[in-house]
């Protein structure tokens, strides 16, 4: 499996937005003692996006694996076009739908260089790029260059 590392922005904007949400919580419950199911919604947002975090990656005859805290996301690799490392893969994204940095960057997203893509990101600076036929993938595996030969290794 090749590890998804944390970005130092991933790590403080995950840091950021869980103790505002735990303070926005704690203010919504015991200060202003409001309802219950209000005052739990800032944690339930943060414990969804964590649910949702990405943890590794797995290449293999079957396609990408993604591996999720308590599931994994495949994807085909059939038809592969191309598979590259592009540190700047994510600059001038526009999120379209996803998450913007809490515990990952994923979802749909679109630059002008990609257009439309799917990310599953933990290390924007790490991004290797997949090109198929009818959508791009952006994933950040540890080691790249390592990620991208064993992509080629599997398509052949």
């Amino acid at each position: 499996m090749h590890a998804a590392p944390w970005s130092r922005s991933l790590i403080g904007i995950s840091v950021s937005v869980s103790l505002l949400m735990a303070g926005i919580s704690t203010w919504i419950l015991f200060l202003e003692r409001g309802p219950w199911g209000v005052g739990l919604l800032p944690l339930v947002m943060v414990v969804t996006s964590a649910l949702f975090q990405v943890r590794g990656y797995t290449v293999g005859p079957g396609g990408l694996q993604i591996h999720r805290l308590l599931w994994t996301t495949r994807v085909g690799l059939d038809g592969l076009e191309e598979v590259r490392r592009d540190p700047e893969a994510m600059r001038g994204s526009l999120r379209l739908l996803g998450n913007g940095g809490l515990f990952s960057f994923t979802g749909l997203f679109r630059n002008r260089t990609l257009g439309m893509y799917r990310a599953f990101v933990t290390d924007p600076r790490r991004a290797v790029v997949l090109r198929l036929p009818r959508r791009t993938v952006v994933v950040s595996p540890a080691d790249p260059e390592a990620f991208v030969r064993e992509v080629q290794e599997v398509v052949r």
